[in-house]
């Protein structure tokens, strides 16, 4: 198992958690997470493989979660820019010039961000199970949560279970550590798709872990709120990412169908889309971590 260092990056006036593996001299790989997510969302296997394949690989707490600093939103309210400025902030404070940067569900927005506006910060660009920056996901929501028919114009909502799912859990607000892990693994199991086997004790180490060490347990939900706020920044081009980019995605993601990485991989020039029969929104399912790293290393391997 690979021991990483910690360290405090600062953006701005916040601090952010991170964790560096590996030789400092080796390729960087900069791991950037999705919405709520703590940065050891990305599973220690799924690192090591990275950093035997001689990767140094960063992984970091965002804002509103795990032990970075939390933001008051309600009077200062972020964006993906400034949550892509984080990602930057922290690889100024490990002294790497550019990246290959892989991003998961909200993170491979912020890595698109990254490549159309910060490229010279970005060597490649790995996006996971997300969908374009500049898709505004409100509207396809919204019908779907009121039983409308889908806009085929729109990129498709979530699964049906995935949205019943949701319902439930605003219908039953839980408190406690123990109420709060449940949900919490219930969502990871939900998101894990029914085509693959879900590994929940991964996933309930993984929440529980998440849970005792979050500073403020309901600052992560801001992310969502920043997600929605459609910028003309996250408007600009997906054509002029010039970072070789290679898209995956699961055939049963219940959260952003196949649709969505087909259209990150449509927009983006020469970019290379990877579908993986069965996987979800997720990285629960034995065996997923390392199959993901080693594609990780295959696709870092061009820079």
């Amino acid at each position: 198992m690979v021991i990483g260092s910690g360290k405090f990056a600062t953006s701005g006036n916040l601090r952010l958690w991170t964790e560096r593996f590996g030789d400092p001299t080796d390729p960087a790989v900069l791991l950037i997470m999705g919405t709520s997510a703590q940065g050891i969302g990305w599973p220690d296997e799924m690192v090591e493989a990275l950093v035997e394949g001689g990767r140094q690989v960063i992984r970091f707490d965002h804002r509103d979660t795990g032990r970075s600093d939390c933001v008051d939103f309600a009077t200062r309210p972020y964006t993906l820019a400034d949550m892509a400025a984080d990602a930057v902030a922290v690889l100024d404070a490990h002294e790497v010039a550019a990246a290959h940067v892989v991003g998961a569900s909200l993170g491979g927005a912020i890595g698109q961000w990254l490549a159309v506006h910060r490229r010279e910060r970005v060597l490649t660009l790995t996006a996971i199970m997300t969908s374009p920056m500049g898709n505004n996901a409100g509207p396809a929501w919204a019908r779907a949560m009121a039983g409308q028919a889908p806009d085929p114009d729109e990129l498709p909502p979530p699964a049906p279970r995935f949205l019943r799912h949701l319902t439930r859990l605003v219908s039953t607000p839980v408190t406690a550590r123990e109420e709060r892990i449940e949900a919490d693994l219930e969502t990871w199991r939900v998101l894990n798709g029914e085509a693959l086997p879900f590994d929940e004790p991964a996933a309930r180490r993984y929440v529980e872990v998440s849970y005792d060490r979050a500073g403020d347990h309901a600052a992560a939900a801001h992310h969502d709120l920043a997600a929605r706020r459609m910028t003309g920044d996250r408007l600009a081009p997906l054509s002029s990412i010039t970072a070789p980019t290679l898209v995956v995605h699961g055939t049963d993601d219940p959260l952003l169908p196949l649709p969505h990485g087909q259209a990150v991989a449509r927009q983006v020039p020469d970019a290379r889309l990877l579908t993986i029969p069965g996987m979800g929104h997720g990285f629960f399912s034995p065996g997923l971590p390392r199959q993901i790293a080693e594609i990780v290393l295959g696709h870092t391997s061009t820079r």
